[in-house]
């Protein structure tokens, strides 16, 4: 399951639950009772098809924990019906694809992770915050973990709004893999994200130095030419003021996202 399109979300096909004025979302566990609904809403939005163990797994609790999120305004015996899930399972930090970016404690044992496998929300209940909460859940559950070093996950590259909203959660894309997704026979890229946790911090990387020297030589630069600036304004303020007293500003640049620069960069490792 380590190639599954996590957090990746198409419109669905499937006939869309309504919604009252004033929705009740909440949140509990996903229970054997909610199988039928979780296998037909991973059909409608997921361009795979997961194995019957998986859904399995989920519903009985076996090493994947879920959350499912429930409308409890709807009528007609709907209230528990699923209109958004997240499913995760916990992996040994040093066993995990992001083991290198891991500063390890060795006075806290084996140290874990909480990788997030799928995620969705109906068509109909998104941008509603759902998927914040349901990321949430995640979080909070990871952080009661006492030797948990963060939340993880994967996104399809193409995948714009997930991507925007890991970011504003404060997830670090530290990873750009290429083909990770295989689909109707076409390779996709891949973005990793992070949430460390728990005091746990990524270890400076190559690409980090790398970025940090170019934008330390670029701010040198702006440094110098700032400088050249001014000399010019010094000689031609008299021209400046004779025009009508004003002085000219260059508007100032503001500071670039290091992440952003990281993912513009079009390196593996962003």
């Amino acid at each position: 399951m380590s190639r599954f399109p996590r957090g990746f979300v198409e419109n669905s096909s499937m006939e869309e639950p309504k919604i009252g004025r004033r929705p009740t979302i909440c949140f509990r566990p996903i229970n054997p009772s909610d199988l039928e609904r979780l296998e037909q809403i991973h059909r409608d939005i997921f361009p795979i098809r997961y194995e019957s163990e998986f859904f399995q797994n989920v519903v009985n609790g076996g090493d994947i924990v879920s959350w499912a999120a429930v409308d409890r305004s709807r009528p007609d015996g709907h209230s528990e019906e699923l209109i958004g899930f997240v499913t995760a399972k916990i992996v040994l930090a040093k066993e995990s694809e992001i083991s290198d970016l891991i500063r390890y404690d060795s006075s806290k044992g084996e140290e874990t992770l909480v990788y997030i496998l799928t995620l969705g929300v109906v068509e109909t209940y998104r941008k509603r915050g759902i998927a914040k909460s349901l990321i949430n859940e995640v979080v909070k559950y990871a952080c009661g973990i006492p030797v948990c070093r963060g939340v993880y996950l994967h996104v399809i590259a193409h995948n714009n709004p997930a991507i925007r909203l890991y970011k504003r959660m404060s997830f670090r894309c530290v990873r750009r893999l290429h083909g990770f997704y295989l689909i109707n026979g076409q390779h996709f890229d891949s973005y990793l994200f992070v949430y460390f946790i728990n005091g746990s911090r990524s270890p400076c990387s190559p690409l980090d130095l790398a970025v940090l020297v170019l934008n330390y030589m670029r701010s040198g630069i702006k440094s110098v030419a700032s400088k050249l600036t001014m000399n010019h304004e010094e000689k031609g303020s008299k021209w400046l003021k004779s025009k009508d007293n004003t002085r000219c500003l260059l508007p100032t640049q503001t500071k670039r996202n290091l992440a952003s620069e990281r993912v513009s960069s079009g390196y593996d490792y962003v």
